[in-house]
């Protein structure tokens, strides 16, 4: 990380007016009325079709989201995550069970977070450092949840004894943190291109999209392919690399990224997670291959990408990991840059917030 992205991600306080308490449905605007900042490295091309786009090296422009077709060009891919959410979270009178990831044995990692009020709305508080191995959960509607052993300082095995997806959508909810100010319900949590159940936590960047923008970009030329990658539950207060997530790159969708490469076509990652699912299928000379199974692949300005020239994704915490990944992508001078501007110009952040266009 360059010494101006350490300065960002350590430096920047996160103003409570600038958290996203609410979808934007809830304040008057469609998905897709969300605002759009573009940041716009040396490398990419410049264009003359919207008003406004960036031209030239390193600059920073604002849009609307619905301007997006606009900023692409005929021959760009856009690469999706069509994994759906989970309602993850399941309340004990202390406790929020968060359900993270299911592994092959059937045991599922879980995050025990303390409920916390705040103006009189129930959320996940603090997370919660007691448990001991062994030790046995009485979950809503009988169930029993056995804490089986720490996979990470944050993170427990355990096992529920009876199934999850099916339990979860009984007595679930979405997960919330206490940045949004009440419960909503599911389908406020999913995308568009969410098909493939499995997510404890939505894959936010897909949530602007409508199928009316999706049908704009298809007719001016760009593609649209999917991923698989079932994220796991992201700790506001932690800063941590991510654990090994499932993912899958389909062999069309592998194509489809070769035949845009070979074209000239950019290959745009909707969110940090098809960022790494792509990069967990790349070799060595930026080909993508079709994988899947599980991806503990991190991407850092050390170790580049290879297979994306860009990235929308959602405003990041500091000290968030995923600040790693942008800069990989756009470099530490230009997203310290944007992100400055990001807070000048009142942008919201977390999942219901506005989005950042990087192009590489």
């Amino acid at each position: 990380m360059s010494t101006s992205t350490d300065a960002m991600a350590s430096g920047f306080t996160l103003p409570y007016d600038l958290e996203a308490h609410e979808p934007p449905e809830a304040r008057g605007l469609t998905r897709d009325g969300v605002r759009l900042l573009v940041s716009r490295s040396g490398a990419g091309r410049t264009r003359g079709d919207v008003g406004g786009v960036l031209e030239g090296a390193g600059e920073i422009g604002h849009h609307a989201f619905t301007d997006l077709p606009g900023l692409l060009e005929s021959g760009d891919l856009l690469v999706v995550n069509n994994s759906a959410t989970l309602p993850a979270a399941v309340r004990t009178d202390r406790l929020a069970v968060h359900f993270s990831t299911e592994r092959e044995d059937g045991t599922w990692l879980i995050e025990l977070r303390l409920r916390t009020e705040r103006r009189g709305s129930e959320a996940a508080g603090e997370p919660y450092s007691g448990g001991v191995g062994g030790e046995w959960l009485p979950l809503p509607g009988g169930a029993t949840l056995r804490l089986l052993g720490r996979e990470t300082p944050r993170l427990w095995r355990a096992r529920l004894d009876r199934d999850v997806p099916a339990y979860l959508h009984r007595y679930g909810v979405p997960i919330r943190y206490s940045y949004v100010d009440r419960d909503w319900p599911l389908a406020a949590y999913q995308t568009v291109f969410g098909v493939r159940l499995g997510s404890a936590e939505m894959p936010s960047a897909g949530r602007p999209f409508t199928t009316e923008l999706v049908t704009a970009l298809v007719s001016r030329g760009i593609g649209v392919a999917p991923i698989t990658l079932h994220t796991g539950v992201a700790s506001p207060e932690k800063d941590e690399p991510p654990y090994p997530e499932w993912c899958e790159v389909p062999e069309t969708t592998a194509r489809q990224v070769e035949l845009a490469r070979e074209s000239g076509g950019r290959v745009i990652a909707v969110g940090t997670t098809v960022v790494r699912a792509l990069e967990t299928a790349a070799l060595a000379d930026g080909r993508v291959r079709a994988v899947r199974g599980w991806t503990s692949h991190i991407v850092t300005p050390s170790t580049g990408v290879r297979a994306v020239n860009g990235l929308i994704t959602g405003l990041h915490e500091p000290r968030s990991s995923h600040l790693l990944m942008l800069s990989a992508i756009a470099g530490g001078e230009l997203l310290s840059r944007s992100y400055a501007e990001a807070l000048g110009e009142g942008y919201l952040w977390h999942e219901f917030g506005d989005v950042h266009l990087l192009l590489g």
